[in-house]
């Protein structure tokens, strides 16, 4: 329970990955037929490259059984850092091999198509053609873009604050296509979607029912789009992301900007 909590304070990891990781060393403990948490403070490395080689046998994915042995590597790491164990067994332990596997992008033509899609005349289309814009001029996540509070967003200055992994804050700028849906939907179409049994909510985005937006219907939205634009690709909103990147990057962009921009820490991401 202590190392669940570090993960929050410490690390200050995301509560989706948090939860990956306690699922992981639980699944880890059962796999090793062990009784009790105690008994984690007496596995071998032998027992950890045993377990992670059974995880390869079964099929599982390269990235899966990574994130599985980073579970386990930070739970031990934690164990030596605060003196339960004075050697850590699944430090030296690889998982071999992610591979590389390239995102699927649209190109710039297929992003206009998609863009093209929502019906302009409607509170609802503009709202969606603004979140798609905002998405693609940004290259946010699509929990940074429903999340997003309205004071994240300064037009005059052009620029959005996005609250990333691990509650990270960037600022990333828009350009002015983006700032005139943007500028619009706030003053006229925002304040039509908020509803008055709850007026005070801080999303920019929101519902038809003027609530929080999920990720599920927005998945819906945009796929909805993509076949309306007779695009064939299994469109997911991450695929804006990516595309996002690589139009950066196909039209000379520096990649550590792109880097910062989209918010990873690590470059080879």
């Amino acid at each position: 329970n202590l190392f669940f909590e570090y993960l929050t304070v410490e690390l200050g990891l995301a509560s989706n990955t948090r939860l990956a990781y306690e699922r992981d060393l639980r699944l880890f403990k059962e796999a090793l037929g062990l009784k009790d948490n105690d008994a984690l403070a007496t596995v071998s490395r032998e027992q950890v490259i045993r377990y992670m080689t059974g995880l390869k046998n079964k099929g599982l994915a390269a990235a899966t059984i990574a994130r599985k042995l980073a579970a386990i590597k930070s739970f031990y790491r934690f164990m030596t850092a605060e003196g339960y164990l004075e050697i850590a067994p699944a430090e030296v332990v690889e998982a071999g091999t992610k591979g590389i596997k390239l995102p699927k992008v649209l190109n710039q033509e297929e992003v206009l198509k998609l863009l093209e899609q929502p019906d302009l005349r409607t509170d609802e289309g503009y709202r969606d053609r603004t979140m798609l814009e905002v998405l693609y001029a940004t290259g946010m996540r699509v929990s940074e873009l429903l999340g997003l509070p309205v004071s994240g967003v300064n037009l005059q200055m052009k620029y959005i604050i996005a609250f990333g992994k691990g509650s990270k804050e960037r600022l990333i700028p828009i350009g002015g296509i983006a700032v005139e849906y943007l500028d619009k939907y706030l003053n006229v179409v925002r304040p039509k979607l908020l509803h008055t049994k709850n007026p005070n909510v801080k999303n920019l985005f929101l519902s038809m029912s003027g609530n929080e937006m999920t990720r599920q219907r927005f998945w819906q939205i945009i796929r909805g789009y993509g076949h309306q634009a007779g695009l064939n690709k299994e469109l997911t909103p991450h695929m804006l992301r990516h595309s996002f990147a690589t139009h950066l990057l196909d039209n000379g962009a520096d990649l550590r900007s792109v880097q910062e921009l989209l918010g990873h820490s690590d470059i080879s991401t």
